[in-house]
């Protein structure tokens, strides 16, 4: 058994990983920076401390990594750093007082993809600030790795899907019309040929890699792996599946990105841009060969799930 410091807990991962943690044995502790609840309920919460900090303001004072560090965590699992800054007084704190740092990446630190599926190791050109942000964290995380050897392990997750928010949709953004389209058989418009890739990842799989990666620490510390669905999909396959889904037949419409960008809000065009401008495609081949990463959700499979309990809530006009 482990003390382990969940930060962001009750988040997308943290709402199936903690319960994972608890059942497993551990002694877990949550940190959030208020009252938030997690998506799910499960009565293993009952068996979690609770610790409210909020981080900015104690990293703003510089007080953060020692707040973390005062917990007397074994590990420390990190589902919410987004700056070079933050990660770099959290793990300064925690050097040579924790055995294992887990943080939680993103796909996004490859930016345009030079080969598909991506391995780990390809050369990265990431762009945007968030991008941009989390692959100097990995490129600073794994350099303390090699240098001092910081007992960190990287995860880099893609669309996060689970139950409890709407899921990347066929059109590349999170507005729920696309799936209200597609439910009543209307005409989905699409940019370009549809053919640029999102690649999602059910949270409870991410909180599996998370369990892998403590319980092979030999093989996870100092590396960086994939987290997302055994496959990416095309905008054009993922549409089409969801009609069928839906018991409706595809009716799809392409248009090229300016006449499809006119089309849509500036929040839903800007969202798509984001997303197909990256088009990503990840390997997870390193993590089946080291960790024996097995996904349990295809991409749809995950969103299916998702949509199933937006329509439960009443979320979604179907």
């Amino acid at each position: 058994m482990a003390r382990i410091v969940v930060i962001g807990a009750t988040g997308h991962i943290g709402t199936y990983l903690v319960p994972r943690l608890v059942r497993a044995g551990h002694d877990v502790v949550a940190v959030t920076r208020g009252t938030s609840e997690p998506y799910l309920p499960n009565t293993a919460w009952e068996h979690v401390t609770r610790v409210r900090i909020d981080r900015a303001a104690a990293e703003a004072s510089g007080d953060f990594g020692r707040a973390i560090a005062d917990l007397n965590p074994d590990i420390v699992i990190d589902n919410i750093c987004f700056t070079l800054d933050s990660a770099r007084q959290l793990a300064e704190a925690l050097i040579g007082k924790v055995r294992h740092f887990l943080h939680i990446g993103t796909i996004w630190t490859h930016g345009f993809s030079e080969v598909v599926p991506a391995p780990e190791d390809v050369t990265k050109r990431p762009f945007g600030e968030y991008g941009l942000q989390k692959a100097a964290i990995e490129d600073y995380l794994l350099g303390l790795a090699r240098r001092d050897g910081f007992p960190v392990t990287i995860l880099h997750p893609g669309h996060i899907v689970g139950q409890g928010w709407s899921p990347l949709n066929p059109a590349g953004h999170f507005d729920n019309i696309a799936f209200e389209t597609i439910a009543r058989g209307g005409t989905l418009a699409l940019p370009n040929f549809g053919m640029e890739t999102v690649h999602h990842i059910h949270a409870d799989d991410i909180a599996v890699l998370l369990m892998l990666a403590m319980e092979n620490w030999s093989v996870s510390v100092g590396e960086a792996f994939h987290a997302v669905s055994p496959g990416a999909i095309t905008l054009r396959h993922y549409a089409e599946a969801m009609y069928r889904w839906f018991g409706k037949q595809p009716s799809l419409s392409f248009h090229p990105w300016e006449e499809w960008k006119a089309m849509q809000t500036p929040e839903n065009a800007q969202a798509t841009w984001e997303h197909i401008a990256r088009s990503p495609n990840a390997s997870i081949a390193k993590g089946r060969r080291l960790l024996g990463y097995a996904p349990r959700y295809s991409s749809l499979e995950a969103v299916q799930e998702s949509v199933s309990w937006l329509i439960t809530k009443g979320k979604l006009a179907v």
